[in-house]
């Protein structure tokens, strides 16, 4: 009998904004929000409804491929998932309960609570991380795991040691990290140096690689004959390749993300598997019940299965990269100036959590071990939980600057490691105000040894310390910019809570009712318990925001309610004053009070701008169109890209006729919405316009010159007597 094992590797780093707990769009990531969303259609959603076609190219059957293949997921990704894509979350909690009515043993591994590589944490980080991964598989999939996923199987003695300790079964590593392996591709048991053991998966690395980056999943059948082993092996499994164990691993995204389709190849794959009579398709823990490991093997050293210098990858410039002429001489000095933050960090932690939980007779790492246990932020009673919760915040702040996404790229200059700088700004501000100032100084001085010089960088010639300015710290603090969010969406006839993110709550004590006066509001941080009582008001400038124009709105159907002309406001012009009352949320500590910050829409919480932003544009939308042109957006017979482009074309030939103001005006806001559209000015509006131009005098180019320009045109030329058509 020969056994069938597929591994997925199930993460994402971390995008959410430390401070307001969501990820911000990310235009690059369209269509999708961000980036994180895009893997999840493309890549985790396909795998749980893959689609198996028949000679016809018609869908024949659909497999949920995670019942089948064994997969870990990241608790942070979870964690995502969960409230994002509930259904694909569903899946895989499903596809672990199905797999062990088959099989007797779940799919589903465990796995660290952040992605570090384990092999550089100290042993108390490590069993942290253990700790709160077991807690968090437990929770959601209703039982304990047999083995864990080190990310990057980054191992070491110590890590191994770990793992055995909190009852793990077994870890998956790359074949080049043992010294040598057992036969038949079977589990290897590896004895740590404090007496424990663990059984060791070395997958196969030339199939993984086949998958990864060759041709198998082009053809699922011919990846299920290479899995086989069939190619000598008759009817009832007899050849010299029939029995043993084909196992991969790889990340779950080389499967419909990276690989088009790739989900169908292996859907196709474990189908054709299965039908052979001699295969088992199963998972790690079934396969380690039915062959216990018997053959002794041996680590290589600190080792992982992307760098083949062993996990130096993630600490100093060792020489792996995608470009080659790049350096990495950043990671060293970056790696150094994070580990001093972290010390820096501990000893506050252990000082303070003394102080605090010590009251209580606990010692503060195991009040840290037991923080993520139920998944919502464990707190013992304290005479100041606030005080406590910000104490813990920091530690998982602390443990977050270890996420692998910040070390393995080639450049410093990327989001992610601006994430991870943005956690350790946020670890410094819980550090509080007698702590965390110093602690920042002394974290900007190192951060300005780390060189951001390479030729290939957008933003050469600076340091990480510049980075960190730029950004890393808040210009904001975030209860003021939640507040302003929930402001600006109040302001235009719209519920303002919708618009909170999720880990903030506000309170209404003073509501405005929709108007431009000033509110009072109670903004707190769910995760600390803190509260700061801000006063806010909307300013719209101009005549859009007068008392006449609120009185027009108010009997206007396109102002949906709010209490200015809302298809005359520019989003750019909107600014919301937040005014500090007294509270005790940290980040508005040292701001005095009856201080008004001025607050942008371009700085409100996104989940909050695009609220605005849609509104205005769908009172420009009813003011620019007409009523049979809102009919035909209304009932998807045309798209409001196309609709807009036609009008845009329009209002600028009757330029040509009425070059008013206010017909200018037209054009700009048809410019404006064409632009939000994503498609930018229509060449067909500048064609147009360039025809108005061979038809009008001087006198009448020099009125409609920013139309011109508006319209991309060279105010220069516009002006001149050369021909603009020509």
């Amino acid at each position: 009998m020969r056994s069938i094992v597929v591994h997925l590797h199930l993460y994402q780093p971390p995008r959410e904004d430390p401070w307001l707990g969501e990820i911000e769009r990310e235009p690059e990531a369209a269509p999708d929000h961000d980036w994180t969303a895009r893997v999840e259609r493309t890549s985790y959603r396909a795998l749980a409804a893959a689609r198996v076609l028949d000679g016809e190219g018609r869908v024949r059957r659909v497999v949920e491929t995670f019942a089948q293949a064994s997969f870990d997921a990241a608790p942070t990704l979870l964690a995502w998932m969960a409230d994002q894509a509930p259904a694909t979350y569903a899946a895989l909690v499903a596809a672990d309960r199905a797999s062990r009515a088959r099989l007797g043993f779940g799919n589903a591994l465990a796995h660290p609570y952040d992605h570090a590589i384990l092999p550089l944490l100290s042993r108390r980080d490590k069993v942290t991380e253990v700790r709160w991964g077991i807690a968090d598989f437990r929770r959601r999939f209703g039982r304990d795991p047999d083995g864990m996923w080190c990310p990057e199987t980054a191992v070491d003695d110590e890590t191994l040691d770990v793992l055995a300790e909190h009852g793990m079964r077994f870890t998956i590593v790359a074949p080049h990290q043992l010294t040598t392996l057992p036969p038949d591709g079977r589990p290897g048991r590896y004895r740590t140096a404090g007496g424990r053991e663990i059984a060791l998966m070395a997958y196969d690395d030339a199939l993984a690689r086949a998958v990864a980056f060759g041709p198998l999943l082009r053809d699922g059948r011919a990846w299920a004959r290479r899995m086989a082993g069939d190619e000598t092996a008759d009817a009832t499994g007899a050849g010299e390749n029939a029995g043993g164990v084909a196992s991969v691993a790889t990340v779950a995204e080389t499967y419909g993300h990276h690989h088009p389709f790739g989900e169908m190849a292996l859907a196709a794959m474990l189908e054709a598997a299965a039908a052979r009579p001699h295969v088992q398709v199963e998972n790690f823990a079934s396969l380690l019940a039915r062959w216990p490991a018997a053959h002794d093997v041996a680590l290589v050293g600190p080792s992982s299965w992307s760098c083949p210098h062993g996990v130096e990858r993630w600490r100093r410039d060792c020489g792996c990269h995608a470009d080659a002429s790049t350096s990495q001489r950043w990671r060293a000095p970056l790696r150094a100036a994070v580990t001093a933050l972290q010390h820096a960090l501990d000893q506050r932690f252990a000082h303070d959590g003394a102080a605090l939980f010590g009251e209580r007779g606990l010692d503060p790492w195991t009040v840290r071990d037991a923080y993520l246990a139920d998944g919502v932020g464990a707190v013992p009673e304290t005479r100041d939980p606030v005080w406590a919760r910000e104490l813990l915040e920091m530690a998982r702040e602390s443990l977050r600057l270890n996420t692998s996404g910040a070390w393995f790229g080639d450049l410093l200059d990327r989001p992610e490691v601006r994430t991870m700088l943005r956690h350790a700004a946020r670890a410094l501000a819980l550090g509080g105000p007698h702590h965390g100032p110093a602690a920042e100084r002394a974290f900007l001085q190192a951060l300005d040894d780390v060189p951001l010089d390479d030729a290939a960088d957008a933003n050469a010639g600076g340091t990480a310390g510049d980075l960190y300015v730029r950004h890393a710290r808040p210009a904001l603090p975030a209860a003021v910019r939640v507040a302003a969010g929930w402001a600006a969406v109040r302001a235009v006839g719209l519920a303002g809570e919708a618009a909170v993110p999720d880990a903030w709550r506000v309170a209404v004590e003073d509501d405005a009712g929709g108007n431009l006066a000033e509110s009072v509001v109670t903004v707190a941080d769910r995760r600390l318990g803190a509260t700061a009582r801000l006063a806010v008001r909307v300013d719209v400038p101009g005549p859009a925001g007068s008392p006449a124009a609120a009185r027009e709105a108010t009997d206007n159907g396109a102002s949906e309610g709010a209490p200015f002309r809302m298809a005359d406001v520019d989003p750019r012009a909107i600014t919301i004053l937040v005014r500090p009352e007294g509270g005790h949320a940290l980040e508005v500590r040292g701001i005095p009070s009856g201080l008004a910050i001025a607050v942008k829409l371009s700085d409100v919480p996104e989940r909050a701008r695009h609220a605005v932003e849609l509104a205005l544009r769908r009172a420009v939308v009813h003011r620019l169109l007409d009523p049979d042109e809102r009919a035909l957006l209304a009932a998807g017979e045309a798209t409001l890209a196309a609709l807009v482009e036609a009008a845009l074309v329009r209002a600028v030939q009757r330029l040509a006729l009425d070059a008013s103001p206010a017909a200018q005006a037209r054009v700009h806001g048809l410019a404006d919405l064409a632009e939000s559209t994503g498609n930018g000015v229509p060449a067909d509006a500048q064609t147009m316009l360039a025809r108005v131009r061979g038809v009008v005098g001087l006198e009448v180019r020099e009125r409609l010159a920013p139309v011109a320009w508006r319209l991309g045109f060279s105010t220069r030329a516009w002006l001149g007597e050369s021909d603009a058509t020509a």
